[in-house]
């Protein structure tokens, strides 16, 4: 199974990446967060304002996941 991971806004630049092809089986969007971030270069992926979406439409973490699906992360979006 794999997965397209995005990352948008400052993710993307503390990053330094736009995409990566993931391979496992993860049950959740959570899971492959967990995994990330054990994986030891996802650090930012903890933040408490974190957002995602699945397959282009916003969802919790605890979404289950496809195989195919594309999953996005991105901080949270404030302005004024």
């Amino acid at each position: 199974m794999n997965y397209t991971v995005l990352y948008f806004a400052r993710y993307r630049e503390l990053l330094g990446v736009e995409r990566e092809v993931i391979d496992g089986e993860f049950a959740s969007v959570d899971a492959l967060r967990e995994f990330l971030i054990l994986r030891g270069d996802r650090e930012v992926l903890k933040e408490g304002g974190l957002m995602c979406a699945r397959n282009e439409e916003l969802c919790s973490l605890q979404e289950p996941l496809l195989d195919g699906d594309e999953v996005a992360f991105f901080p949270t979006v404030t302005g004024g």
